[in-house]
């Protein structure tokens, strides 16, 4: 019975022990995951004829890669910018915020955050590790079911991946 009291507060030991460590381990996703997401985006939205501009952010909102393509114009880098960035800082797709914040002073009036479809959120393991977005398509449905297309043909290597 002793010792079992022992292992216990050992194990309670440990796990407290892990729980107040002042670092954390975090997953983040490689340059070639981010430009495979990236490639597989811009292919997904040439099958619907338009040419997009993708943008993939990190965790941390910093941007990993950004591609346009032939025909897409300027403008459509900003934007793919912006839809990443607030899919990843709200971690949730931009098609189920677009009504969100209407009125005047509220968040969606923050420079650099944009509540347009065409934007996901990024997960591997249950955590979110990034956001993509999408401009220059028609509409914004266009664009974010290009997101997902792209985040599709990775979404496998992510989960292996595990955490």
């Amino acid at each position: 019975m002793k010792k079992a009291l022992i292992i216990a507060g050992l194990a309670l030991g440990l796990s407290s022990a892990q729980a107040s460590s002042p670092l954390m381990n975090m997953s983040v996703m490689t340059l070639d995951t981010a430009t495979q997401l990236a490639q597989a985006t811009i292919e997904a939205c040439r099958e619907e004829g338009v040419n997009v501009a993708v943008t993939v952010v990190d965790r941390g909102g910093n941007v990993q890669v950004v591609l346009r393509d032939t025909l897409a114009v300027d403008l459509t880098l900003e934007i793919s910018k912006q839809k990443a960035y607030t899919a990843m800082s709200f971690n949730m797709p931009l098609s189920q915020m677009e009504d969100r914040f209407t009125k005047p002073f509220q968040v969606g009036k923050v420079d650099g955050i944009v509540f347009s479809a065409g934007g996901i959120p990024v997960h591997a393991a249950g955590r979110i590790i990034g956001g993509v977005g999408v401009s220059g398509a028609p509409s914004g449905a266009t664009d974010e079911a290009c997101a997902v297309k792209g985040l599709e043909s990775i979404q496998m290597d992510l989960e292996m991946a595990g955490p």
